[in-house]
């Protein structure tokens, strides 16, 4: 008489799997996958006693060879279990019952409390991580009209980027598989430094380079290497919330606000002095203004009579629409007291992360020693890429391309705005750079609310009120252009026109 085994075994494919192929090998693998599915369904219970290996032979018409070995490997999967002397048996406890999850109860909802020092539920927060949360103004979709800071994704040459990644993946070396201790990539530091001398004026040498996996962590590194608790760090205000976020989280420090004037970032001569000033001097984010000359002559000084180092985000100065580029605070004086953060973010696409910095010699061997420790620097094929696709002249000519398209683009915006708003609706009508434009909002008007409203209706912004910290805050949006095509562009405009007259605004 069969047993139930065997009867389940024929019924559910394996007479196919005996006509269709001959070898032993495949039809061990199959048995293998058919007890499996038998027990996961539940036709063989925990416990069950499965037929002897004999008994199995000769239900099936195979070799007994062939049932040891698939009862051998299903045991050690933990499928089966088997006793000296007694036989085998499916294991009380299988591998898929540790894969299911438990069903929640109907109605109920995971604890999602912040800030809670003891008690069961509740997710224990440092104040630090508490501040950072309130204040994130990270969007959960990154795409689409009017998104600031991204570019235009799909027009990178990824068909070329392609090619060169899959030659160096053909003949990967191990030195390009493991962690590195360099900085980066010598091939990358070297056409990165030659690239950034031409088009950004800025002095240094490969070995003063030093390869991140974006801005922030440029400035986590920055902060850990030469800021001490207590210690005083100025950024602009408006600044950068990301930068703000890895301020705080990065060190118990006093971070201060700046004001910003026509120049730029304002000066403190009385005041306590600051270890570090974070800047964007070629395009001030968020408002567009560019510092001036005198202005970054008097910061160079006050940081070297102070003993302060300044970091200068180049975020986005490629991208300037009537003029060059405006060189770089770093290149105007030797041995400047300037760490030069930039990235691939803006030029290429934010996923790549990769960024740099440009690193005085002082501080070359243990901010690159730091950075081993700390962040296990890796993705060497990606450098390597990166540095051919610069060797070759694809990275300047997409950039020269994207700058034709991103001045077209914001014209159009530009035009927009003064069309059906006005040009009071502006702030620096003027400035021809960046990826973004400010719209200026009566004081009234919640900007903050605005965005909420907008994004119900499917249109991005970011409010301007959430850049400041401690100066008078101003209302606006940030309205990303560079990934929108003219007519994406006029039709979330006008999303945008019907939201601000339902608020009250007058359009």
């Amino acid at each position: 008489m069969r047993s139930v085994c065997v009867d389940w075994l024929l019924q559910n494919g394996w007479q196919e799997q005996v006509n269709g192929s001959g070898r032993r090998r495949m039809l061990g693998a199959h048995l293998c996958q058919l007890l499996r599915q038998a027990i996961s369904a539940g036709a063989l219970r925990p416990g069950e006693r499965l037929p002897s290996t004999r008994d199995l032979m000769q239900g099936l018409g195979i070799s007994r060879n062939t049932v040891m070995h698939a009862y051998e490997q299903l045991r050690m999967e933990g499928y089966l279990t088997s006793q000296v002397g007694s036989g085998t048996f499916v294991a009380q406890l299988t591998p898929e019952a540790l894969l299911k999850a438990p069903v929640p109860l109907r109605g109920s909802r995971a604890p999602a409390t912040l800030g809670v020092h003891g008690g069961r539920g509740g997710a224990v927060l440092s104040d630090r991580a508490q501040s950072i949360l309130r204040q994130a103004s990270a969007a959960e979709l990154q795409w689409g009209a009017f998104m600031p800071g991204v570019p235009d994704v799909a027009e990178f040459p990824r068909a070329v980027y392609a090619r060169i990644l899959n030659r160096l993946w053909r003949h990967a070396q191990p030195e390009m598989l493991t962690y590195g201790t360099n900085g980066g990539a010598q091939a990358l530091k070297v056409t990165l430094a030659d690239y950034l001398r031409v088009a950004r004026g800025v002095q240094c040498q490969p070995e003063q380079l030093l390869i991140t996996e974006g801005v922030h962590q440029a400035i986590d590194l920055t902060v850990r290497a030469l800021v001490n608790s207590g210690d005083a760090v100025w950024m602009e205000d408006p600044g950068y919330w990301g930068i703000a976020n890895v301020l705080q989280m990065s060190a118990n420090l006093d971070l201060v606000g700046r004001p910003l004037d026509a120049e730029g970032l304002t000066l403190d001569l009385q005041g306590r002095a600051p270890k570090l000033i974070c800047v964007t001097p070629s395009h001030q984010y968020p408002m567009g203004t560019v510092m001036s000359l005198a202005r970054r002559k008097a910061l160079l000084a006050y940081a070297r009579a102070q003993g302060a180092w300044i970091v200068e985000d180049d975020y986005d100065s490629e991208f300037r629409f009537s003029s060059r580029p405006i060189p770089a605070m770093q290149g105007l004086e030797d041995d400047a007291p300037v760490i030069y953060i930039g990235t691939f973010s803006k030029t290429l696409f934010p996923g790549l992360r990769v960024g740099y910095m440009v690193l005085p010699q002082a501080l070359v061997a243990p901010m690159q020693r730091m950075h081993a420790e700390l962040y296990r620097q890796g993705h060497v094929v990606t450098q390597l890429a990166l540095a051919e696709l610069i060797r070759d002249g694809q990275y300047a000519k997409h950039i020269r391309r994207m700058r034709v398209l991103y001045g077209r683009r914001r014209e159009w915006l530009q035009s927009l705005i003064q069309r059906y708003l006005g040009p009071d609706f502006l702030c620096e009508p003027d400035s021809q750079a960046g990826l973004h434009l400010v719209l200026r909002l009566p004081r009234d008007v919640d900007d903050v609310e605005l965005v909420q409203r907008l994004q119900t209706q499917g249109v991005l912004a970011r409010p301007l009120s959430k850049y400041y910290r401690t100066c008078s805050v101003e209302r606006g949006l940030l309205l990303g252009y560079a990934a929108i095509e003219e007519a994406t562009m006029q039709s979330a405009f006008f999303v945008l026109l019907r939201v601000l007259k339902a608020m009250g605004v007058r359009t």
